[in-house]
């Protein structure tokens, strides 16, 4: 059974000052997406009426770049107030004002998450009947992350922030605000949850820049969901790597790295060979059909479709080209061209590129 979101904000107004940079961060580029593309991709496919992309940095090309990906998304712009809590207010103030249901809020600079994923948390949240839910996972290394705060155990009165607490979620406390002990709890939070559309507004109503950063923290409604007992329900995501976000060039690569990984995995299970994933990188969008053999060195990107029993490489580069049945295209570049059934390039050919 699907679970249907009233809307969905990503939340795309950041810097990003440590990408170090002159191309905002939630355009950067990854395994044929833009950051913010992988994000709406994740979010239309799990399922939403409205979707709503916050913007500051560098706007007009977040815009345009939205824009031309995702014509149906909302433009909301955030003010001067900074902090994920006032991203998420200006978000909802492009929503409609009558507004109800369940509505996700995801971070632009995520591009690991799987539809199933929000679809489950979606899931969850339906099912609780709290408030919010927190999407969270587990971490060795959390430095840096929003740690959850649970009580000490279910059903407890206790509010313990120590690594051993098991109860409920009772709020979020962010890197720069943790004592020595809450840093040393690996329950991280993802910057992705689910509230209540009528809470969320009342609550981003309240919300003031107290602390460290001088910020207004879209965490501190976890926290007021918890106070007032409107209830805070979690979804703990075994598969942290979807979780994790971009802060800098290192960790795009990485992503970037395990990303590929995923998608060649997939193709090789659905009857594609691949002889050495090690050397092969194939964008989101690729179309491969079983019996395609790909060899080592090859990359293929845009939509590029290869039908069955053709095999390319060693050392090809296709960009958007279609390729028939039982072609052969060896140590050649091409860009935008048609490759018919049977058809043999000879190696080293460049096709469709102005030299």
């Amino acid at each position: 059974m699907s679970y249907q979101l009233a809307a969905a904000i990503i939340l795309a107004a950041g810097k990003g000052t440590r990408i170090k940079s002159q191309t905002p961060k939630v355009l950067l580029s990854m395994c044929g997406r833009s950051l913010v593309g992988h994000a709406l991709d994740a979010v239309s496919k799990a399922g939403t009426e409205h979707t709503v992309v916050v913007v500051r940095h560098e706007r007009d090309q977040v815009v345009e770049h939205v824009s031309r990906i995702a014509p149906e998304a909302k433009i909301a712009d955030q003010d001067d107030i900074k902090g994920t809590g006032r991203a998420a207010w200006c978000g909802m103030r492009a929503l409609p004002a009558d507004l109800r249901g369940p509505v996700l809020i995801v971070a632009g600079d995520s591009p690991m998450f799987a539809p199933e994923t929000l679809g489950e948390l979606a899931r969850v949240h339906h099912t609780s009947g709290a408030a919010v839910t927190v999407l969270s996972t587990v971490l060795e290394e959390s430095y840096g992350y929003g740690r959850i705060l649970r009580q000490a155990a279910p059903g407890s009165d206790e509010v313990a922030f120590t690594p051993q607490a098991t109860g409920p979620v009772v709020g979020i406390v962010e890197e720069k605000d943790a004592s020595d002990l809450q840093r040393t709890i690996k329950e991280v939070a993802t910057s992705t949850y689910v509230f209540d559309a009528e809470f969320l507004r009342e609550a981003l109503g309240g919300l003031d820049t107290d602390n460290a950063q001088g910020e207004m923290y879209l965490t501190d409604v976890i926290a007021k969901a918890a106070n007032d007992d409107r209830g805070v329900a979690s979804y703990v995501l075994a598969d942290s790597v979807q979780a994790e976000g971009i802060n800098d060039l290192v960790q795009l690569a990485n992503l970037r790295t395990e990303k590929n990984r995923r998608i060649l995995e997939k193709w090789m299970r659905s009857g594609v060979s691949i002889i050495d994933p090690a050397t092969t990188h194939i964008d989101v969008d690729v179309t491969l059909a079983p019996d395609v053999t790909i060899q080592p060195g090859t990359i293929l990107r845009g939509n590029t479709k290869v039908s069955e029993f053709s095999v390319i490489g060693p050392f090809t580069e296709l960009t958007d080209v279609n390729v028939g049945k039982h072609a052969h295209v060896p140590h050649v570049v091409a860009d935008s061209v048609s490759i018919a059934d049977h058809e043999q390039i000879s190696p080293f050919s460049v096709m469709g590129i102005n030299n």
